[in-house]
């Protein structure tokens, strides 16, 4: 019966010092990720803008899905979802690129989502971030407005 009790705070006393030790390393792993992301966003925006100088807003949509198909992880679609911002603001307009497009909302109704899955997989992009980079699509056909933003 002592034994049992011994594995028992032996277990206890490990799974602490575990915790204590995740604990101790989260911050550094946040503060890592947020220089990584920093560098990613300033290479991925400086490409954007480059191509979109020399592009139209099609173009760059294209160029990022291009890149984008088959991307996972959340760091992977935050680098295109730069890549295309910037590119974007750069671009030449495109006839056509927002004709079908819903208008931007803050919370995307049933509909937004539908039409961003379709668009999705109508262009056999795979990657759940697929969905963010048209919500991109939405904001820049609404001029940067949403369509349920609170009157000012």
């Amino acid at each position: 019966m002592k034994s049992r009790w011994k594995v028992l705070i032996g277990l206890a006393l490990l799974a602490l010092g575990l915790g204590l030790w995740v604990w101790l390393r989260s911050p550094l792993w946040l503060e890592q990720f947020n220089e990584r992301q920093s560098e990613a966003r300033a290479t991925f925006q400086a490409q954007g803008r480059l191509f979109g100088q020399h592009n139209d807003q099609q173009a760059c949509l294209a160029q990022t899905l291009k890149a984008f198909d088959g991307c996972s992880g959340f760091d992977c679609t935050l680098q295109h979802d730069y890549f295309l911002k910037a590119c974007l603001a750069e671009a030449a307009p495109s006839p056509g690129f927002c004709d079908g497009v819903p208008a931007y909302r803050v919370t995307p109704t049933e509909d937004d989502k539908s039409w961003a899955k379709y668009a999705c997989w109508d262009g056999n992009i795979r990657g759940e971030g697929c969905r963010m980079l048209m919500r991109q699509q939405q904001y820049e056909c609404s001029g940067g407005v949403a369509a349920d933003a609170p009157a000012q």
